[in-house]
């Protein structure tokens, strides 16, 4: 083996003052993210109830709060509405911004004018979009009752959120309506930079359009399709706002998630340990969720 190569100066001093210009980044990254989470796994150890984080540094440690939360089956209800959730919007979200990029790929007229409109449901706050949906899906005046009574799909109104039976669908809906422009903005980036040549080979060979969609199209977009389903499921997995906003939680818990279930515990018990072992349970499931989309996100991008 021959020896390495000694670092000359010129590339000394080009390393310093490449960590000159990250030190603004690395301590933005270190109060931004690594105190708070410093915070969250100390609170999380510390015995007691305290709203005040100063003083919580007197408390003793233990691991009684790991031992409650890990021990209340409520917890694991909580888990698994949150996997439910998460699957429920994800699927078709991903499903359908695909479909939907595939659609705005082709050339017809206004697809300018309709890719623009595609995007506004992302830009819109989580609030407004609980907002919108809970007039649309209103028992007494909602217009998704009252076409499906016209449809002759329904006799009654249908409560969706205050019953336990539709509340889950309720909340799953909006956020697949504000999901899905992500899935078409970053599948239908990947789309355009696929060469023209490939589907004119494909043509040539006799392959008919899901045969192109199938060897052609779905490698091509792979990658940013993985990225961005990991992304927006991350996303999904600790959603709040929308949740918050039209159940809270309810009815009977049915829409209960790991982070409503973090939020009650701090503002609602003041829990402040509880809710910090939440924090670290969803924090479990998300570097889960990472290792699992390690090796195909590897194998696209590395």
């Amino acid at each position: 083996m021959g020896m390495a190569r000694p670092i000359s100066r010129m590339e000394r001093e080009d390393r310093r003052f490449a960590f000159v210009l990250l030190a603004p980044a690395l301590v933005a990254t270190g109060l931004l993210i690594l105190y708070p989470m410093y915070l969250v796994v100390m609170l999380s150890l510390r015995e007691g109830k305290s709203m005040n984080f100063l003083d919580s540094s007197g408390l003793p440690l233990g691991l009684s709060h790991y031992r409650d939360v890990l021990s209340d089956p409520a917890t694991w209800a909580s888990a698994v509405t949150t996997l439910v959730y998460t699957a429920g919007s994800m699927g078709p979200a991903f499903l359908g911004g695909f479909a939907f990029a595939l659609l705005l790929n082709e050339r017809f007229p206004g697809r300018r004018w309709l890719r623009s409109l595609a995007l506004l449901p992302w830009a819109v706050p989580g609030v407004l979009v609980s907002v919108l949906f809970l007039w649309l899906l209103d028992a007494s005046y909602g217009i998704v009752n009252a076409a499906l009574r016209d449809l002759g799909l329904i006799s009654r109104d249908v409560a969706w959120f205050t019953d336990e039976r539709t509340a889950m669908a309720a909340v799953i809906a909006p956020t697949i309506w504000k999901s899905m422009p992500f899935f078409t903005l970053t599948i239908l980036a990947a789309l355009q930079a696929v060469p023209e040549e490939l589907y004119e080979a494909a043509r040539m060979d006799g392959a008919n359009r899901l045969q192109r969609l199938r060897f052609v199209t779905w490698p091509a977009v792979r990658g940013a399709a993985v990225l961005a389903l990991v992304l927006n499921t991350l996303w999904a997995f600790r959603e709040f706002d929308i949740i918050f906003a039209t159940t809270g939680g309810g009815p009977y818990r049915a829409t209960e998630t790991l982070g409503i279930r973090a939020y009650q515990e701090a503002f609602s018990y003041f829990e402040i340990g509880r809710a910090c072992v939440l924090g670290m349970v969803m924090l479990a499931f998300a570097m889960v969720l990472v290792l699992a989309a390690r090796r195909p996100l590897q194998k696209e991008f590395f």
